[in-house]
């Protein structure tokens, strides 16, 4: 109808025009723990997305956990989070310096408040929704009734991914949930099962060597005083 000449046959990921919009309000009580004020917490977490703001290194790292949650639920639902994640952070990028993509204020009443806009090109229904097993399963879990109704959960669990790498990072460090992580593998290598998983790394934590022979040692003296 044009007489142009197609050149490319592939629509854009950066779906800035199909965005998700999420805010929400934490109460400063909700934030507290460790030897840390709900305050001092809300206060640092501000602190950090401020900084994201204005060096575009930290708003990369700052990003990646805004992604580790929206990436977890498009892998769920069988969505391209390939595409999703080129489409997020050319979004974070658009004004010309990268940004983050969630952002965070204390209000006058010392809430924490947090915002986050997310280009989500989703679907419920056709390619790998329907096809793929697991991300039925995953849909029909979740619930939504439509394309739009997905990003925003996307959105959402990306705005509170990011709210506790934060809350982590502007108190305690994030090292002890990575060795928390890392213990739990180390007891379910060393056999560990049911209650005992959560014991056993409370056990290997605590001792600051978490190894699979300690793992082994540990679990034995625990299954000693249990019985």
């Amino acid at each position: 109808m044009t007489g142009w000449t197609a050149g490319l046959r592939i629509l854009s990921n950066l779906a800035d025009r199909r965005r998700a919009h999420v805010t929400c309000r934490v109460p400063p009580g909700a934030l507290a723990g460790r030897g840390f004020s709900g305050a001092a917490a809300a206060a640092g977490i501000a602190s950090a997305s401020r900084f994201a703001e204005l060096d575009p290194y930290r708003a990369a790292t700052h990003n990646k956990g805004v992604m580790n949650g929206v990436d977890a639920v498009a892998l769920a639902t069988g969505q391209d989070w390939r595409a999703i994640e080129a489409g997020a952070h050319a979004y974070a990028g658009l004004t010309g310096s990268y940004r983050p993509l969630a952002t965070w204020r204390v209000d006058a009443d010392g809430w924490l408040c947090g915002a986050i806009s997310l280009p989500a090109a989703v679907g419920v229904v056709g390619g790998a929704t329907k096809v793929h097993p697991a991300a039925r399963l995953a849909l029909e879990i979740l619930g939504p009734t439509s394309g739009a109704e997905l990003g925003q959960v996307m959105a959402a669990v990306g705005l509170a991914s990011n709210l506790a790498a934060l809350r982590a990072l502007a108190t305690e460090g994030i090292q002890r949930g990575h060795m928390s992580l890392h213990a739990r593998s180390v007891a379910l290598g060393a056999g560990a099962q049911g209650a005992e998983v959560d014991l056993l790394v409370h056990r290997l934590v605590e001792s600051a060597e978490i190894k699979h022979d300690r793992a082994v040692l540990l679990l034995h003296e625990l299954r000693s005083e249990t019985r």
